[in-house]
């Protein structure tokens, strides 16, 4: 984006921001007007956050013809501001066509909330950034951080993505697997359906301590019964890890008949950062058994 366009003052950029956001609501506005576009995007750095958001809204209801500076400005624009308020209308716009570009911005951009901005816009675009994720998650050039942001993005896209996201759930990489058991979680909340359940029962027995403990923290966030024999079997298993997420996970599915079990456990258990946390489940459990008495 060149940073040679004319340089508005306050009262200029309201006046124009005033008239595009009339013409946008009216769909006045003429898309086929560069300049107009590329100085709407230049308004978008801004001192002011309402005056950044208005153009953005704007310029997201503009939308396609929009597409061509919002890039340029997200992959080149000098101001940080700017990128980022790039990123965020290409949120809203949340076109396919898009992904490369915030791709880009998400690795690279020396802005965290940039790279920020653009996973979100991914995540929002929904089934298209499956695949391209889930290879950000493979690649071991990828840090912790941006994968971590791959992973939430992958949740939050869900069963928007679920069919490429079952696919990938025999991958040979761990941290593939792990993403995925957490965006299938959110399948199963959203279409509740027996393949996502089934898939996650399965990875209790995953050969990795991270994959099993985010399918027992998933299915103890959804209270799925059917997992608790699995989830006591895990309390015998060798990671303290995956004995402290089956016994936060029995105390949220709420089963009181678990707290034998959980009582063996704690007689035996020698880590100092599990025991509070079978203890917590007796207790939680405990509770819940003299309020159900008075019921």
């Amino acid at each position: 984006m060149s940073n040679t366009l004319k340089s508005l003052s306050q009262e200029q950029t309201d006046i124009l921001l005033a008239k595009v956001k009339q013409e946008t609501v009216d769909q006045t506005f003429d898309t086929s007007d560069r300049e107009i576009l590329k100085q709407m995007v230049e308004c978008m750095g801004d001192t002011r956050g309402m005056v950044r958001l208005g153009f953005a809204e704007s310029l997201g209801r503009v939308g396609q013809p929009a597409i061509p500076f919002l890039v340029e400005a997200l992959a080149h624009h000098s101001n940080e501001v700017v990128r980022r308020a790039a990123a965020k209308t290409l949120t809203l716009i949340a076109d396919p066509v898009t992904i490369p570009p915030l791709l880009q911005a998400f690795l690279h951009d020396e802005d965290q909330v940039v790279r920020n901005s653009s996973v979100g816009a991914l995540a929002r675009i929904g089934e298209g950034s499956v695949s391209p994720l889930l290879e950000i998650l493979a690649s071991p050039d990828n840090d912790e951080t941006i994968k971590g942001h791959a992973a939430w993005a992958l949740a939050f896209i869900g069963s928007k993505g679920k069919e490429t996201i079952y696919q990938a759930y025999n991958s040979e990489i761990e941290e593939v697997r792990s993403a995925v058991v957490g965006a299938i979680s959110k399948i199963a909340e959203e279409q509740p359906e027996d393949r996502a359940f089934d898939l996650l029962l399965q990875s209790l027995s995953d050969s990795s301590v991270n994959v099993r403990s985010e399918a027992a923290a998933a299915l103890g966030n959804l209270r799925y019964k059917p997992a608790i024999p699995q989830l006591l079997e895990l309390l015998q298993l060798p990671e303290s890890a995956s004995r402290k997420s089956a016994a936060l996970a029995l105390m949220k599915i709420g089963d009181s008949n678990s707290i034998e079990t959980l009582q063996k456990a704690l007689a035996v258990e020698s880590d100092s950062a599990v025991k509070p946390v079978i203890q917590l489940a007796i207790n939680q459990l405990n509770k819940q058994l003299a309020d159900d008495d008075w019921e």
